[in-house]
């Protein structure tokens, strides 16, 4: 499933291509990917004749500011036009973008199309169909129709993210701090890759009860957190996965990583064999010597 830095490399990535682009035309391929509102036809009025103005993202989930346009001849910077809501995406396992400048014959995975006036195509495509797309009208509150979204943790590059709030919130935890970092409760946009990398970054086995984690750790922890999702930002995400930006590219990251998908090589650092083992259902992988 695409993290954090895979989610901000296409969040880059749509604002970048999408400069002035105003949705004319929607079509569903698949149903099941519209989640809000229930009614496709409803989804697709919605969005007829919006620009869509910026992207953000929050956790896992892509965020475009919808603004109203009237006609073809509304002039830019239309910072003042009408509020159109939110189109609100989260790719799952397998979703992906594709900016189509000279569309073409859709492939058989693809669940929404987009287009401009100019008849550019931006693709949904999504192989095992998990991902879910919403809009969210002006006036409606997007943590109550997403819950997910409502309930989601800090960003780790916030402030509101440091040793303290990681002391605050594992006190009392006995659950293994890879399970805590997997938690979108409590951290939002960690995965799995991640989770790996930043706890052998940090020297903390993945294994540890979380509440035995001492401050000092918890700095480091945090610190590694930040360092691991930059760098791989920087790489454009992971090789791993099913992840694609917009010009149909996976990341860069995948080849660079220290435990995650190397069970049985070296460590980096002391040559011992990297293991794998599960936690909650998740393959991780730590170096038994590294991280104590």
């Amino acid at each position: 499933m695409p993290e954090l830095p895979e989610v901000e490399t296409v969040r880059r990535g749509l604002e970048q291509k999408l400069n002035n682009f105003i949705i004319q035309k929607v079509e569903v391929c698949r149903d099941s990917i519209v989640a809000f509102p229930l009614n496709k036809e409803e989804f697709i009025t919605g969005l007829r004749n919006s620009l869509i103005h910026k992207w953000d993202r929050r956790g896992k989930y892509l965020i475009a500011q919808l603004k109203e346009v009237q006609n073809d001849n509304t002039q830019f910077p239309i910072e003042n036009s009408q509020n159109n809501g939110f189109l609100v995406v989260h790719l799952r396992m397998t979703g992906y973008f594709k900016f189509i400048e000279n569309t073409t014959h859709p492939c058989k995975h693809t669940r929404i199309r987009f287009f401009d006036k100019n008849n550019h195509e931006l693709r949904y495509v999504d192989v095992r169909s998990f991902g879910q797309m919403w809009w969210v009208n002006k006036g409606l509150s997007l943590n109550k129709i997403i819950k997910g979204l409502g309930s989601l943790g800090p960003e780790p590059f916030s402030k509101e993210f440091d040793a303290n709030y990681l002391k605050k919130v594992i006190s009392k935890r006995t659950k293994s701090i890879k399970a805590i970092l997997l938690d979108q409760t409590i951290v939002a946009g960690i995965g799995n890759i991640y989770a790996d990398e930043s706890l052998y970054s940090a020297g903390i086995s993945p294994f540890r009860e979380a509440r035995t984690i001492k401050k000092n750790e918890l700095i480091k922890l945090k610190e590694s957190i930040v360092t691991v999702l930059k760098k791989s930002i920087g790489s454009g995400g992971t090789t791993f996965s099913d992840f694609r930006d917009l010009e149909g590219e996976n990341g860069n990251f995948g080849l660079q990583t220290n435990v995650y998908r190397r069970t049985g090589k070296e460590c980096r650092k002391c040559g011992n064999l990297i293991e794998r083992q599960k936690i909650t259902g998740r393959s991780t992988h730590w170096c038994p010597k590294c991280q104590k």
